[in-house]
């Protein structure tokens, strides 16, 4: 059975920081991109950041140089550094895996990113 499951989710204040982290069991994750996905109150779905199996990553325009995503291929854990964070950041952020190869693809339950003074 596969399982993502994301961590580090908070309340934080406008230019804080925060890590997620997803550890995905169930999949090999060295064969998977990775992806961080939020939505917001009202909003759709929305791409933050991506990363290939190869390490090859690509953000939304509204986090380029404030964000950060990596992996840990010895770990299977995927991370998103959150840096400068504003109030347009606040929405529940999803973790995703695709397959290289199948394409299939996976979703974790989300962790709630809350940010406010």
């Amino acid at each position: 059975q596969v399982q993502l499951v994301e961590s580090g989710g908070g309340l934080v204040q406008p230019g804080g920081s925060l890590r997620l982290s997803c550890a995905p069991s169930g999949i090999i994750f060295s064969r998977n991109s990775m992806g961080w996905y939020r939505q917001a109150p009202g909003k759709e779905r929305e791409l933050v950041a991506r990363i290939t199996s190869g390490g090859r990553t690509n953000y939304a325009d509204s986090v380029k140089g404030r964000f950060t995503i990596s992996r840990d291929n010895t770990k299977n854990t995927v991370y998103l550094q959150m840096n400068g964070l504003k109030p347009d950041d606040t929405a529940v952020y999803y973790c995703n895996s695709q397959n290289d190869w199948s394409f299939m693809e996976y979703w974790g339950l989300g962790t709630l990113v809350t940010v406010s003074s």
